[in-house]
């Protein structure tokens, strides 16, 4: 169960349509303590220009609206894992705009999918590592990177755990400590992550390989599609293949109390009536009586 002692870190992807700084008022909308935001078009290559005077009004914007756990997403175009070098040095830029960015912000999370391998996954782990490395080591003191489990889609890398932390400690000393975790709830169970049938198993696995400690953000989505799919596609909370049981236990899991949780499923014709309805469901979880089955 939610600690009373413990802030409470839920909310949801929200559109920062009309500049940045109007997510957090459109997170307070739908009764968010929490948002996740792209800093810029996450489908195209182009830079955006962003003022000061906009990066001042997001931080205040935060402030006002009681937003105070914040995590940017980066692009869909980027691959730090590709064999071909033209694409390998336009991620590299893309990543680097992105942790600047969210430096400038004030956010403190990033998260980003492990990277397509394409030709050998083994070198795609390599490649993935050092261009992580390299961009680190570009932007000082840049938010942490928060490393996605993936559905296991095609050539994608990160839909094992132990992948994930092949990755993590092929990254440099000197950058590895902003380098965590984020989990899609969505994305484990098509991995092949039976979150239903054994829900404290999956989380064992994941203490044992990667550290709960590393585990900063949850993305909380239910399936489409069924267990082991190897789909990526998202649904409202309690209404896929998941269904009700694993976001009544996340929801009273005191081991992933710390840990920002964010949704990402459909957003309705509105964009706010769905993201209010999964919130105050997710909340009746948090606040069910008694163990959970």
């Amino acid at each position: 169960m939610h600690r009373p002692d413990q802030p409470e870190r839920l909310g949801a992807h929200v559109s920062v349509q009309g500049g940045v700084e109007t997510a957090p008022v459109r997170g307070k909308v739908i009764g968010a303590t929490a948002i996740q935001v792209f800093t810029k078009t996450p489908s195209q290559w182009r830079e955006p220009g962003i003022s000061s005077e906009s990066y001042d009004a997001f931080r205040r914007e935060c402030e006002r609206c009681e937003v105070s756990n914040i995590v940017g997403h980066d692009s869909y175009l980027i691959n730090l894992a590709s064999p071909d070098p033209a694409l390998t040095a336009r991620s590299e830029a893309a990543f680097v705009a992105e942790l600047r960015r969210c430096k400038a912000f004030g956010i403190p999370y990033l998260v980003s999918h492990p990277g397509n391998y394409i030709d050998d996954r083994d070198a795609g782990l390599v490649r993935n590592a050092a261009a992580y490395t390299r961009c680190l080591r570009l932007v000082p003191e840049s938010p942490v990177v928060l490393l996605e489990t993936t559905a296991g889609c095609g050539t994608s890398l990160g839909s094992t755990f132990q992948e994930l932390a092949m990755l993590r400690a092929a990254i440099a000393d000197d950058v590895r400590p902003r380098i965590a975790y984020c989990a899609d709830t969505c994305h484990l169970y098509s991995a092949g992550h039976d979150l239903v049938g054994d829900y404290d198993g999956v989380w064992r696995a994941w203490d044992e390989i990667l550290g709960l400690d590393n585990l900063l953000c949850l993305h909380l989505n239910d399936s489409k599609t069924k267990f082991a799919s190897r789909r990526d596609r998202h649904e409202l909370i309690g209404e896929g293949s998941l269904g009700p049981q694993p976001f009544r236990r996340i929801m009273t899991d005191p081991r992933l109390v710390r840990a920002i949780k964010i949704l990402e499923t459909p957003k309705g014709d509105d964009g706010v009536t769905a993201d209010r309805k999964m919130l105050r469901r997710l909340r009746r979880y948090a606040r069910a009586v008694g163990p959970p089955r």
